[in-house]
């Protein structure tokens, strides 16, 4: 039997006075030659004891099943939620990528069109991951991170040193995708055009617990511009995207020789990313 809220609120009213005065009247019109009137008391007291008790176990175990039911829509419209993002920054991603593959083939330059394909084929395996491992599966957000960081080490043979250790309860499923975007470019970025055999990343709380920090940086060559090559603008133009829908601040730190360094930092509140793309 399905009832709602003010079904559950109308009966909660109505039986307490519905079983006090409909045993007010039997005993008056019936039973009064048979029940003294404190015995009628005791066996009221007794009656709306059992009443309530039967009653209240009943109410409060549908209402836990109602609970029950209500987080696991939540949850199932998290992951679809989180699942239209995702199909939202594919097609931004990849809409983006073919413009910039399309201008580099009318210049004839065919290594950056196949450096633009490859970036193509990239975003569709994380995809994928990303849906091969959705949330509802249990594989949480800093594991689902660890086995990318570890599968992007091992194809591009760049040492990664990781240190995440925000609560998992502070990242909803809305900062997933930005998050994992800013992280995916700017290992792109060091991937492409570093030349570093060395990487790091640090996602943690700051000291004064209503902050949290992003840092990815590298060994590499660094630059003395903060974009020097056309690819990279592309990657950065992005992250800057991402970081915004968080409510975060996107820093680049580099010098020549001296490899570069992402730094993202944004407010703790409760839902970060909380305007969507």
């Amino acid at each position: 039997m399905n009832m709602s809220m003010r079904s559950y609120k109308i009966l909660t009213i109505l039986l307490p006075p519905l079983i006090i005065g409909g045993f007010e009247y039997i005993r008056h019109d019936f039973l009064l030659d048979v029940l003294s009137m404190e015995a009628g008391n005791f066996y009221m007291t007794l009656l709306t004891l059992l009443l309530s008790y039967l009653f209240g176990t009943w109410m409060f175990g549908r209402i836990q099943s109602m609970n029950v039911k209500l987080a696991e829509e939540q949850a199932k419209r998290a992951v679809y939620e989180e699942r239209e993002r995702l199909a939202q920054e594919l097609h931004d991603n990849i809409a983006q990528i073919l413009f910039f593959m399309n201008v580099q083939l009318k210049k004839g330059q065919l290594d950056e069109a196949r450096s633009a394909i490859s970036e193509i084929d990239h975003h569709l395996r994380q995809a994928i991951f990303n849906l091969r491992t959705a949330p509802e599966e249990g594989a949480s957000f800093t594991a689902r991170l660890q086995t990318w960081l570890e599968e992007w080490s091992g194809m591009s043979g760049i040492a990664v040193d990781q240190h995440i250790s925000v609560p998992e309860d502070r990242i909803p499923p809305s900062a997933e995708v930005p998050l994992f975007s800013i992280i995916r470019e700017a290992f792109t970025n060091i991937r492409k055009h570093s030349r570093a055999d060395h990487a790091y990343i640090e996602f943690v709380l700051q000291e004064d617990g209503a902050n949290w920090s992003l840092r990815i940086g590298d060994n590499g060559k660094g630059t003395d511009r903060e974009a020097p090559e056309q690819p990279q603008r592309y990657g950065i133009s992005i992250m800057r995207k991402r970081a915004k829908e968080l409510g975060a601040k996107l820093e680049i730190r580099t010098a020549p020789g001296q490899g570069m360094e992402l730094l993202v930092t944004g407010p703790l509140r409760e839902e970060l990313g909380g305007r969507t793309s």
